[in-house]
């Protein structure tokens, strides 16, 4: 891992920046979750509405602490069993802006298994916003020369590194129920 890179892309969004990262399976674009201007331009790049809602990412568990206390102890051990990892899970929020969760009262959290997402993560202090870099309709990328032929013009930063090998984006499930979203 690069800590020169990585506290270059950390100083980036802490100003309000877009920066795109490996992860798990797939690559990511990345801002601040309470900066509707940096989330507005993640969802134009993508094509997406806010509708849709975006996934966070955290350095540690304790970043999803106040989703986590409105868990029982057994779904709040399922979900901290499978982090760090590629696994996202639903849970109640009151404190994400309607931007992040697209006007539902849930937010979809994890912690990585990827070092170097989840180091970006706790260097930059909090949650934050990691959505599969792709548009709308298209397949994420899977590498960095994919993913700066696709948005390397419209970034701030492209954050060098690798996924960590495993298959496609997260899969997502509602805490509580183990429902699978994705």
């Amino acid at each position: 891992m690069n800590d020169d890179a990585v506290q270059r892309a950390t100083d980036i969004l802490l100003t309000g920046g877009v920066v795109v990262h490996a992860c798990e399976g797939v690559w990511g674009l990345a801002c601040d979750a309470y900066s509707f201007a940096s989330v507005q331009r993640i969802l134009e790049l993508k094509h997406r509405p806010i509708q849709n809602g975006l996934i966070l990412i955290g350095g540690q568990a304790t970043d999803f602490e106040a989703e986590l206390m409105d868990l029982n102890p057994e779904q709040r051990e399922e979900v901290l069993s499978s982090w760090p990892g590629p696994e996202t899970w639903t849970m109640e929020t009151h404190r994400f802006p309607v931007w992040i969760t697209g006007g539902r009262g849930t937010v979809a959290a994890r912690v990585p298994g990827h070092e170097q997402a989840r180091e970006l993560a706790r260097r930059f202090g909090g949650p934050l916003v990691s959505t599969s870099a792709n548009r709308s309709g298209e397949e994420p990328s899977t590498c960095q020369a994919e993913v700066t032929k696709n948005f390397g013009a419209d970034v701030d930063f492209i954050l060098p590194g690798a996924t960590s090998g495993s298959t496609g984006p997260s899969r997502i499930r509602v805490a509580g129920s183990g429902e699978v979203l994705r």
